[in-house]
């Protein structure tokens, strides 16, 4: 190899766009609008979704709450025995909720079906129905 036979290494260059030259006058940017501005820079996806959550509380943020579950006392009736208690733990054994009780998760008994059974709720929330049933049976309620 001698001297003359040396050449200089190719790297590959980006072209300098927009500066006139010889493409033209738009210089390969097409004609107007946002694309063909000097420092034109498209806002990222992202960005949008952040602001459409809302900033402050409100009747916006309702659809985040996490929904009690809801369990009947008509199934109570069908899965414990008489002078049981019933916590949200004996009610995932049972089958009666579904989901990871490492969260906190609110239970709420509703009053549809019949109750004869004597029963002591903890942990758990109730309607005007099913507390009132829950009390006729002669079971008990333990607030939180």
């Amino acid at each position: 190899m001698q001297l003359h036979n040396l050449q200089p290494s190719k790297k590959s260059r980006k072209v300098r766009v927009g500066r006139g030259g010889k493409r033209g006058t738009y210089s390969g940017r097409g004609i107007k609008g946002q694309k063909s501005r000097a420092g034109r820079r498209i806002r990222p996806a992202v960005r949008d979704v952040i602001k459409r959550i809302p900033k402050k509380k409100g009747y916006r943020m309702k659809r985040f709450k996490a929904k009690a579950a809801v369990v009947n006392v008509g199934a109570l009736e069908a899965k414990y025995d008489n002078g049981e208690k019933v916590t949200p733990l004996t009610l995932r054994a049972k089958g009666l909720i579904r989901g990871n009780l490492k969260k906190s998760v609110t239970i709420k008994l509703l009053g549809s079906g019949k109750l004869t059974k004597k029963l002591l709720v903890e942990h758990c929330q109730l309607s005007k129905s099913a507390d009132s049933k829950v009390k006729k049976a002669g079971g008990s309620v333990l607030e939180q």
